[in-house]
């Protein structure tokens, strides 16, 4: 009896061609030939590595989340809630607007799949972008119980509020925005987050 040809092709590299073939076209632009000849495989090889061609976007979300792990483990250890902010956007906009040519300006998490007849892409998207701001969430919480952030104040709606902008710095960062450009209107978007204009007022009282 024949045995099955062993996989001879470095799935990790695989998963990075294949997310630049989702990033550029999105999921259902992303035909199987796109995605096998970008790979270098032939589809026998990919219903048996991932299974389907969903099988396959899961798994390159999750080479893409462990690419972004460093920089949210970073953010939400920053000392104060300003810095939090502050890391938070300025890194993804240089994040979005320099990809070093390996991928293309953006999000993959937005332009991936937004919209589609699957709904499960656009829904699985969601819950990606949805741990991040759990993240932010977190660290708000524990701000406002250790008196940093006002009892007044929402973490909920402070890590919303961060990640809306980003958001919006990613579609910015597809249509051709610059990273200069990307950071001018994150400092604008940071001036107006309340915990970093209490900050600001705090210092300006302290005597020179």
């Amino acid at each position: 009896m024949r045995t099955g040809r062993p996989r001879c092709f470095c799935k990790e590299e695989a998963l990075d061609k294949a997310m630049n073939v989702f990033w550029r076209q999105g999921y259902e632009g992303a035909s199987l030939s796109d995605l096998t000849k970008a790979m270098g495989i032939n589809p026998p090889s990919l219903y048996a590595c991932f299974g389907s061609k969903e099988g396959l976007f899961k798994a390159v979300l999750e080479r893409y989340d462990q690419r972004r792990e460093t920089f949210m483990a970073q953010v939400v250890a920053a000392p104060t809630v300003a810095e939090v902010a502050q890391a938070y956007l300025m890194g993804v906009a240089g994040f979005v607007a320099d990809t070093g040519g390996r991928n293309p300006p953006g999000c993959l998490m937005l332009q991936g799949g937004l919209s589609g007849s699957d709904k499960d892409i656009p829904d699985m998207l969601a819950r990606h972008r949805a741990e991040k701001e759990t993240m932010l969430r977190t660290r708000f919480e524990h701000a406002k119980k250790s008196g940093e952030l006002a009892k007044s104040s929402d973490p909920a709606a402070l890590a919303r509020y961060l990640m809306v902008m980003a958001n919006g710095l990613c579609v910015q960062a597809a249509a051709g925005a610059s990273e200069k450009e990307l950071k001018e209107v994150a400092a604008i978007a940071l001036a107006n987050w309340p915990a970093m204009a209490a900050v600001k007022k705090s210092r300006a009282k302290e005597p020179a």
